[in-house]
């Protein structure tokens, strides 16, 4: 066993047995993916507005490779095993799934969460598998951000504070 808490589900493949069986009791699952680069209280509160809209939580988590490739090299700062396991830890996530692509398109596709959320800075027509869960009788839903939280606003912050020194 790793020095971390990994438990949980890391593959859609895994999970799709467990959702069928809690969908047959009327559970709405609710679906939201990102980075979750250096949690911080936006995400938390993010977090907890999206699983107060159904019954179970499951988050699309983008893979290491997967953020270099849409965020560049010099991230993610924490590793997707890291990130994982703050994910886990919230209260509010039920499952947290791994995925390499750069979209969550397909992991959507798989799992047909009842509800799809995602950050009020995105347009509804923009979401990706926005689609597809409102052809299968879904709902999609965004959430307002907390105003000057961030990630990229956090590593700024820390550059200037840190950023020139060389100890």
């Amino acid at each position: 066993m790793s020095e971390l808490d990994t438990q949980g589900l890391t593959g859609w493949r895994e999970l799709l047995p467990l959702l069928k069986q809690v969908r047959k009791q009327g559970v709405r699952i609710v679906f939201t993916n990102g980075v979750f680069d250096i949690l911080h209280a936006g995400h938390v509160t993010y977090l907890e507005a999206a699983a107060a809209l159904g019954d179970r939580l499951v988050v699309g988590l983008n893979s290491d490779a997967s953020v270099r490739r849409l965020k560049g090299p010099r991230r993610p700062v924490v590793s997707e095993r890291h990130r994982h396991h703050l994910l886990r830890a919230l209260r509010c996530v039920d499952y947290v799934v791994l995925f390499d692509e750069d979209t969550p398109l397909e992991l959507i596709s798989a799992l047909q969460p009842d509800i799809l959320v995602k950050g009020a800075d995105y347009r509804l027509e923009d979401i990706v598998g926005g689609s597809e869960v409102l052809a299968a009788g879904g709902e999609v839903r965004t959430i307002a951000m907390v105003p000057g939280l961030s990630t990229s606003g956090l590593v700024a912050k820390i550059l200037e504070i840190y950023g020139d020194e060389s100890s």
